[in-house]
Order: structure tokens, then C-alpha cells, then sequence
């Protein structure tokens, strides 16, 4: 009978025992996932590159007589960078002979007309440069979409001192404005007008001896210049010597290059990876950041100069070249740095 009642009491201990078990147990707080926002900036890479730079090249081959600049150092659009030949040299001696020789016979007939002639030959002459040079210069202006421009920002800024206005000078390339093409065609206008005045000059003075011979000289005196001028290599805008490949009295062939000029004066970034899924999302102006790969903790600022209409492979994918002009600089900045681009 003990046995009995102990096992009873057993059954009902083990009974209350998972009831109170039961009604004890607390049930977990369910763990709250954060919300991952996506970062849809685009990343690319690129390369820095000066705004626009040039490989020269002499046209005529020789030993070089005269180097007149140094790799970093800043031109002047036509300045005289090197010099080919020398006094030894005999391409260099024949084309200096056929210059003093042209120039000679050009004066042997104009001053045989007196100096009145003289004058309207030359004022002529000078007058058709002119005019060829604005007519070249509007129809650059009429036609290239690419025109480097400047375009100044004021804006207002609070201070210590007060309220203060700053500057902000912004480049880039464009077609031309509207004003400079009716200031290109007036200028054109004038230029037309003097060439008619000095032609009709020139057609009233022109009666005498030999007047055949007149354009023939002309035509030869302006040869002469052009292959003497071949001898020297000139900057053809403002920069600095980026490379230079020329040594005084070292040999150089045409078409070799023998210097460098880089304009520094504003940088870009040309990319090399933008895919085609990419690409539609971008228009020209889009602000950019960039990092350079050498100065990783500078953050510099820039905006999409322009987009590709071609494009190539890379690793099986089709991109397009995006250019990126910098709206900021840093000093350690230099041509051919890799920098991470995030288009906004």
C-alpha cells in the first residue's frame, strides 16, 4: 500500500512540476533587421590628363642646334622652344640663302614702283592676313561645339566681419555664345572693308613694270618663310614643357616628337570603364567626386565635360569614355594619376 501511494505521489509531483514549467516560459523578443540603404552611385576609374596638351614634331629632319627650354617650365603661345641646324647644316644654310634671296627680289621690284607701292603691297598683304584670320576664327567659333570658356560666379557669404562677396571662376567647353559669334562677324565686316580699301590701293598703284612677277615673288618670299620656320618648333597656346626628347647637338627625324606642352591651367579625368547599363544615367554637367589613388584622403569636386558617342570593349563589356573636368586642384596632382570616380 506505501508502494503505491509513494508512486502516486511521484505521478502528481512530475504532474505540477511541467504545469508550472509551462506556465513560466518566456517566449524571445523577435530581433528587428536594420534597413540597408543602397548606394546607386556609379564608381569608375579614370586617368588625369591636363585640359589639352600636344606632342610637336619638326617636319624636316637634322641635328638639333639650340634647346631654349627645360621639362616644367612654363611657355608662351609662340614661343621658340627648339632649334634645328646650324651654319654646318646645308638643308638649314639653303633655306636661309632662299629666304634672303625671295626678300630681296620682293624689294628689288617693289622699290623700283616707289615707296607709295611699296606700301600698299604690303598693307595688302597685311590685310588679307587679317581678314583670313577673322574668317578663320568665326567659322571656328560657327562650328566647333567644343570652345574652352570661362564663365564667372558671384555669390553672397556670411562671415565674422560680415556679409562678403566671393568669386568662383568656372571652365569648360562648349559651343560658343551667341555674342561672340555677332562680335566675330562685325570684326569680319571690317576686316572685309580694309581689305577692299587696300585692294583697290594696291590696283591703282599697281600699273608698271613687271606686274606679272608681283604674286609669283609674293608666292615665293611666303615658301621661303614656311621652310625656314620648319627649323624651329614654336608652343602653340600657354603651358608647360611636359616632356622633352630633344638634346642640343643630338639628331632628330620628322615627325619624331621632340617636345611636349601640356596646359595645366585645369585638369580632367577620362574614364575607361563606364558601362553601357552606366552610361545612360549620366548627362553632361552631373556632378562628380573623385579620389586620386596617390592622395586618397582628398576629396576633389568635378562635372561630366562629355560622354562618348563611341565606344570599345574592356573584359567583354562595351563602355564609353566619360570626361571628367575638375573643378578643384591639389598641388601633388600630376598627368596620368589614377583616380576612383563616383558619379552623384
Amino acid at each position: 500500500m506505501k508502494s503505491k501511494t509513494a508512486i502516486l505521489f511521484i505521478v502528481l509531483s512530475l504532474f505540477f512540476t511541467a504545469c508550472s514549467s509551462a506556465g513560466s516560459t518566456v517566449q524571445p523578443t523577435p530581433e528587428v533587421i536594420p534597413t540597408v540603404i543602397a548606394d546607386d552611385a556609379i564608381i569608375a576609374e579614370g586617368r588625369l590628363e591636363p585640359i589639352q596638351y600636344v606632342e610637336i614634331a619638326f617636319t624636316t629632319s637634322g641635328v638639333i642646334s639650340e634647346v631654349l627650354v627645360q621639362e616644367g617650365q612654363a611657355v608662351k603661345q609662340g614661343q621658340e622652344l627648339i632649334r634645328l641646324g646650324n651654319e654646318l647644316d646645308s638643308n638649314y644654310a639653303a633655306a636661309q640663302l632662299e629666304l634672303a634671296n625671295a626678300q630681296k627680289a620682293m624689294d628689288d621690284l617693289t622699290n623700283s614702283r616707289g615707296e607709295d607701292f611699296a606700301q600698299a603691297v604690303i598693307d595688302l598683304r597685311e590685310a588679307q592676313e587679317a581678314f583670313t584670320k577673322a574668317d578663320n576664327y568665326l567659322r571656328y567659333l560657327q562650328t566647333d561645339r567644343r570652345i574652352p570658356q570661362t564663365q564667372n560666379k558671384v555669390y553672397l557669404v556670411q562671415t565674422p566681419r560680415g556679409y562678403e562677396y566671393r568669386y568662383k571662376i568656372k571652365t569648360f567647353k562648349g559651343p560658343a555664345p551667341e555674342d561672340w559669334i555677332i562680335e566675330a562677324e562685325n570684326d569680319l565686316a571690317l576686316k572685309k572693308a580694309e581689305l577692299d580699301k587696300a585692294q583697290n590701293t594696291y590696283d591703282r598703284l599697281k600699273d608698271g613694270p613687271d606686274t606679272d612677277q608681283l604674286p609669283l615673288l609674293d608666292a615665293r618670299l611666303t615658301a621661303a618663310k614656311a621652310a625656314l620656320a620648319a627649323f624651329t618648333v614654336t608652343a602653340p597656346f600657354d603651358g608647360v614643357v611636359a616632356d622633352l626628347n630633344a638634346k642640343t647637338g643630338g639628331s632628330i627625324s620628322a615627325g619624331q616628337a621632340a617636345v611636349t606642352i601640356a596646359d595645366t591651367s585645369s585638369w580632367i579625368v577620362v574614364t575607361t570603364d563606364v558601362t553601357e547599363i552606366d552610361v545612360v544615367k549620366l548627362k553632361n554637367g552631373q556632378p562628380v567626386t573623385l579620389a586620386l589613388d596617390a592622395i586618397p584622403d582628398v576629396e576633389l569636386k568635378g562635372e561630366i565635360l562629355s560622354i562618348g558617342q563611341s565606344y570599345s570593349e574592356n573584359q567583354g563589356d562595351v563602355v564609353y569614355e566619360v570626361t571628367v573636368l575638375l573643378t578643384d586642384t591639389h598641388p601633388a596632382m600630376r598627368w596620368g594619376m589614377t583616380a576612383e570616380v563616383k558619379f552623384e
